[in-house]
């Protein structure tokens, strides 16, 4: 169940708000210029797809966001628990950064902890099955995909060379509740 908790940046022990109902989610999230949405696809998802068939299963609202915001590439991204480097992967988003592009994925099973840092608050962003997130460019964030990764999401672009993370060097992301999975 996706869950959103938002803390004041200097107190990671204390929750301002802690809520697993969608439409509070959406609507604390919108007020802080973050896109969420629920995607239903167009056939069953089962374990052993191509990633040319999910793409396909969620094609009309992959289309519909390439329209809104000029996306020009997508892909699948998946992560397991037995991936030999799933500590670097994990490691790799753990301290706060910012890309140059929007960061948009869908979980399309699976979850991961999107920690958005906003003017004096922390968005903490449990992403689940059926959930798409939109991170503006140039926000200050970080991903969590647990110690026992298990996702598989679609990414999409701005840019056809892909997006690297800008890291603000603040420490401020290991003050704050990690994904325990």
């Amino acid at each position: 169940m996706s869950q959103l908790t938002i803390y004041a940046e200097n107190d990671p022990n204390t929750a301002l708000l802690s809520t697993d109902d969608f439409a509070e989610i959406s609507m604390a999230l919108g007020d802080a210029g973050i896109r969420i949405e629920r995607w239903s696809a167009d056939r069953e998802i089962t374990d052993d797809m191509d990633d040319e068939t999910i793409i396909a299963a969620y094609q009309a609202e992959i289309d519909r966001l390439v329209a809104e915001g000029g996306y020009q590439t997508w892909d699948v991204v998946s992560m397991h628990p037995d991936h030999p480097e799933k500590e670097a992967f994990r490691k790799k988003f753990l301290d706060e950064h910012t890309h140059s592009e929007d960061e948009v994925r869908f979980f399309v099973r699976g979850q991961g902890l999107f920690i958005l840092h906003i003017e004096e608050k922390v968005f903490s962003v449990l992403c689940e099955k059926d959930d798409l997130i939109s991170v503006p460019a140039n926000t200050r964030h970080w991903f969590d995909m647990g110690p026992h990764p298990t996702f598989t999401a679609i990414r999409l672009f701005n840019n056809p060379e892909g997006w690297a993370a800008n890291f603000t060097g603040d420490d401020i992301a290991s003050e704050f509740p990690r994904l325990e999975n």
